[in-house]
């Protein structure tokens, strides 16, 4: 009897284990019924109505590992392949991987583990409100009466927001830990669609209101996590280029370059200081900045530290968003009706007919946010004379390789060539198309590695006169080539996902040198040069190896674009 007993103890105490899974612990087994229902909605399982609430749950725990542990299993194969790439994961023989491999490659690499992703969701408010704007927590405070002291602050607008989440959802008899449409009520249709391009999510079709929020919640933390790495990836190459410049620069400014950064940069300077007290000053300022441990954050560089690293990146992309915001702008005003039309093209946006260069400039800013994807015959535009020849050889239709093979063919003439091409072959469909778009996937990478940098003068010209960019007298050819690659980064980019178009923008500076020298410490570029000339052989020498840094810096960044 003692034995049986011993035995049923045993028995008792497995079972008990058993049932201490972490399911038996799992956020939404705390869930209302109305959550789990929320949930299974936004995630398109079906469920029965009505639905008791052991049915509702049991349907939630067969799908959450599929939907939040390891989303990536219902990625295809090209998506789980720019996935790796982003990690820097060799993928030359990922067209002959089966996506069990490639799955279980990127399952090494995502971004949290299984009981990170778990707990998430435990504490859903210290997440979901980090990948909004400044003016939509500033919206979302306003709207309930949380006072937030001015000036307003990104970070101290989250804190508030957080600490009041709970609170502002009870008051309303909403349920908080997998928040229903109440979240989201100070947002616009526009905002919804807006944080979905932003972050690369493709909008519902047909869409509407209920839609446009199920989609933004679902894909919330997934944004979240991307900010976070996109952030960690910003702060070690800025702090990386930061840091290797300055010291050198600082040795060489003069008295009144020294002042004037410290007056842009809100440094006080004591009266009477002098010259080495002066470098002392700004040196203790960078020293601020870049902070003296790892947790610092080099976003301080761009005017953008905050107290937490969240928030430094929130903060730093807006920062880099209105900057990028305004030299898009910029940069439209000066491009051609034909360039406009094709940024337009490039996205999938119709062009009313008869539009006017005005008209097409708005709809330009109107989706700036929006990146080009996919394959369209924009893929072409930065393409090298070689990758268009060899392009059209392999897969170009008749008429494109009759002009392939002309002596003395033009780089535009085989662009046209390959546009066409490829235009014909997208609207055929079947075997043709699917031939170009395999050739696509393998040949666009290194048709970009170097782009524009073998690119003749002439056709860097032609290049910039299709944006009607006015080349100026005596440019050399590496200016034309930045000037060329800092239009291409707004026709690709737009100002979409704003990380990457710095990153652009500081690859394609590092190549300038100096003109990066000009954009991050606000001098001139050309009196930064003739004072670094001036300190004599041992600053030119430091010049040297920032230029050689600068460039490995852009390199890096570039393999990432």
């Amino acid at each position: 009897m003692r034995i049986a007993k011993t035995f049923l103890s045993l028995a008792l105490v497995a079972d008990a284990v058993y049932g201490s899974s972490w399911f038996s612990n799992a956020a939404y087994n705390k869930w209302h019924e109305t959550e789990l229902e929320r949930w299974l909605s936004d995630h398109d399982v079906p469920y029965p109505t009505p639905a008791d609430r052991k049915e509702l749950e049991k349907l939630v725990q067969s799908n959450w590992d599929d939907q939040v542990v390891a989303p990536y299993k219902e990625w295809d194969a090209a998506k789980l392949t720019d996935y790796l790439k982003q990690k820097g994961i060799e993928t030359k023989d990922s067209a002959g991987a089966t996506k069990d491999s490639l799955i279980d490659q990127v399952k090494g690499v995502w971004y949290e583990s299984e009981d990170k992703a778990h707990n998430s969701w435990l504490n859903v408010k210290d997440w979901i409100l980090d990948s909004w704007t400044d003016s939509q927590l500033k919206a979302f405070c306003d709207r309930h009466g949380i006072p937030v002291p001015q000036p307003r602050k990104r970070d101290t607008l989250l804190e508030k927001a957080r600490s009041s989440y709970e609170t502002i959802a009870q008051k309303a008899g909403e349920t908080a830990a997998y928040p229903g449409n109440w979240l989201y009520e100070t947002w616009s249709e526009s905002d919804l669609k807006e944080w979905l391009d932003t972050h690369g999510i493709p909008a519902p079709q047909p869409t509407t209101r209920d839609k446009l929020i199920a989609t933004v919640r679902r894909n919330s933390r997934l944004a979240y996590l991307r900010m976070k790495e996109q952030q960690a990836s910003a702060t070690s190459s800025a702090q990386a280029a930061y840091a290797t410049l300055t010291d050198k620069l600082i040795d060489a400014w003069s008295e009144s370059q020294l002042k004037d950064f410290c007056d842009k940069n809100g440094i006080p300077v004591p009266q009477g200081t002098k010259l080495n007290q002066l470098r002392a000053l700004v040196r203790k300022h960078r020293a601020d900045l870049l902070g003296d441990t790892l947790s610092a954050s080099a976003s301080s560089a761009f005017g953008a530290a905050t107290s937490n690293i969240g928030s430094n990146y929130a903060k730093a992309t807006d920062a880099a968003s209105q900057a990028a915001a305004d030299a898009f702008d910029k940069a439209i005003n000066t491009w051609s009706e034909t360039r406009l039309k094709a940024y337009l093209d490039a996205r999938g946006v119709p062009v009313p007919q008869a539009s006017k260069i005005d008209e097409l400039r708005a709809l330009a800013r109107k989706h700036a946010h929006k990146a080009a994807s996919g394959y369209t015959a924009w893929t072409f535009d930065d393409w090298t004379y070689d990758n268009l020849k060899d392009y059209i050889l392999a897969h170009g239709d008749a008429a494109g390789k009759k002009v392939a093979n002309q002596a003395g063919v033009t780089r535009d003439q085989l662009l046209a060539a390959a546009q066409s091409g490829y235009a014909s072959a997208s609207a055929a469909g079947g075997d043709s198309y699917a031939s170009v778009t395999s050739y696509l996937a393998k040949a666009t990478d290194s048709a970009k590695a170097q782009t524009f940098d073998t690119w003749s003068e002439s056709d860097l010209k032609a290049y910039l006169d299709s944006y009607g960019v006015p080349v100026p007298q005596g440019s050399t050819l590496n200016e034309l080539r930045a000037l060329a690659r800092r239009q291409w980064t707004y026709f690709k980019y737009g100002t979409s996902t704003p990380t990457e178009t710095v990153f652009a923008k500081i690859g394609e500076s590092a190549k300038a040198g100096w003109d990066w020298i000009k954009g991050q410490l606000h001098i001139g570029a050309d009196a930064a040069q003739k004072q670094a000339m001036k300190a004599g052989d041992k600053v030119k020498e430091g010049a040297d190896s920032y230029q050689k840094g600068a460039e490995k810096v852009g390199d890096k960044i570039k393999e990432e674009l």
